[in-house]
């Protein structure tokens, strides 16, 4: 077989997505929206992409974070003249013999569609140009496949164009992509006429141009059919996304229940659990056998294996290690790292704070820039004081300390292993290894004086009710 280039039409101002943003940048499960059509035309055999675009310079910029730089080109459609002249000059840039037309806004397109598409151009009686189609109940609104008796493909008729009842009960319809020859194409290309209101010219006419006879016509999933041009379209598209991601890691051994929505990007191992409401996003990967829990949210995590992540965490940017427990209402913060075995339970807050293995943080608690050692326990309602309004502080705590409820710890402090922290304790200088620290305001009990002090709040109640 020959070589393949892909040409990705990607044109579109997009003024209906009514965005700053790029119509083909807006995200897609994880994914810029003209990520999946280009991946699509890759895996089907093209080698090289080139992409018409009327010129946004970030759309190069985010490709290459997916793709090879070498893999990709950038054509400009600087004024827009329909697809069959965004084709034209996409075309003047391939260099193979044959060339894969798709549009950079249809996200369900499949490798597997396009790759019978431009096997077809090997088929006997090869045509020189193989379009795709699909078969509709309800076809209304789109251009139909026509054939002869024979099944060959006569013509390509749009919906307003439809001549007969038996066109217009013709439910096979054309879904816009092409392979062909590109000496052919070109040709075809050279020959359109913007005979339309619009003045544009359409591609849809090269099946005419290059006769019927010599084309043929591939039917694919109906999905390809699913175009983006405004949101309330990505969001429909993005939720067919979600929905083939799920099964693809649901046959590779994930146990979803509900509507668990993950990125393209994330990584999930086999006996994963994932339960109703889970968002996972980025370059998230998960080890086999943990439990994400309802409503869990993680950006950009890696997770080791039989972990469990309690319901209603939030984990960012960090690191979990085996058989750590996490939540519920846990939220890590970017660069925390939870070493094997350790917990971080109820409303525990973590940022940039390494808890190695085995150590506790089980309630209320704030552990920014942290280093927490092996098998510590850190009571509820602990705080690590880190920020003094200038400059973040570190505070260390060695393994096997304790650290008692409702302890303030003022970074820079360092608690030493095996060191024991009261409950209370205001820590504003290191506490040497196997200490006890005690910082607490001494306790002064005055007898009697609750009921004068209830008497004299009353009466102070009463003069402020009176004045009034």
């Amino acid at each position: 077989m020959s070589k393949l280039t892909a040409v990705v039409l990607a044109a579109g101002q997009g003024t209906r997505m009514k965005s700053r943003l790029p119509k083909v940048l807006h995200p897609v499960a994880g994914r810029p929206l003209l990520y999946y059509p280009l991946r699509a035309a890759f895996d089907a055999g093209a080698e090289h992409a080139v992409i018409v675009s009327s010129g946004h310079a970030e759309i190069e910029r985010e490709l290459v974070k997916h793709f090879s730089a070498s893999r990709i080109s950038i054509a400009i459609q600087s004024v827009a003249k329909g697809t069959g002249d965004a084709a034209r000059i996409g075309l003047e840039r391939v260099e193979t013999e044959r060339v894969l037309i798709v549009y950079g806004d249809t996200p369900l397109v499949r490798a597997e569609d396009l790759s019978k598409l431009v096997l077809a151009l090997d088929a006997p009686e090869a045509p020189l140009v193989s379009l795709l189609a699909c078969e509709l109940e309800q076809p209304f609104g789109y251009g139909r496949v026509l054939r002869d008796e024979q099944g060959r493909v006569q013509a390509v008729r749009e919906q307003r164009d439809l001549a007969t009842p038996k066109e217009h009960a013709v439910r096979e319809v054309n879904a816009g992509m092409y392979a062909a020859l590109a000496s052919t194409l070109g040709d075809a290309l050279q020959r359109l006429v913007p005979n339309n209101a619009q003045g544009e010219y359409y591609l849809t006419d090269i099946v005419e141009l290059v006769g019927g006879a010599r084309c043929s016509a591939v039917l694919g999933h109906p999905d390809v059919l699913v175009g983006v041009n405004d949101r309330a379209q990505l969001h429909s598209a993005e939720l067919r996304m979600f929905e083939r991601i799920r099964e693809r890691h649901a046959r590779a051994g994930v146990t979803i229940h509900g509507d668990a929505y993950v990125d393209d990007s994330v990584e999930l191992g086999p006996d994963v659990v994932l339960e109703t409401g889970v968002r996972l996003r980025g370059a998230t990967r998960v080890g086999r056998g943990t439990l994400i829990d309802v409503g869990c949210v993680l950006d950009d995590v890696e997770v080791g294996e039989d972990v469990a992540i309690k319901p209603y965490s939030v984990l960012s940017k960090s690191q979990v290690g085996q058989k750590a427990q996490i939540g519920p209402f846990s939220h890590l913060r970017p660069e925390s790292t939870i070493e094997e075995e350790a917990h971080i339970g109820n409303f525990v807050e973590t940022k940039k704070t390494h808890v190695r293995k085995g150590a506790k943080a089980n309630h209320l608690a704030y552990l920014g820039d942290g280093d927490i050692g092996e098998n510590a326990n850190v009571g509820a309602g602990t705080i690590f004081c880190n920020y003094d309004g200038f400059q973040k502080h570190r505070t260390v705590i060695g393994a096997g300390a304790f650290i008692g409820s409702d302890s303030q710890l003022v970074a820079p402090v360092t608690i030493g292993k095996g060191a024991f922290v009261a409950t209370g304790a205001t820590v504003t200088q290191d506490v040497p290894d196997n200490a006890l620290a005690i910082g607490r305001v001494r306790q002064e009990n005055k007898l009697g004086y609750a009921s004068r002090l209830r008497g004299r709040l009353q009466a102070a109640k009463d003069a402020k009710k009176n004045a009034k």
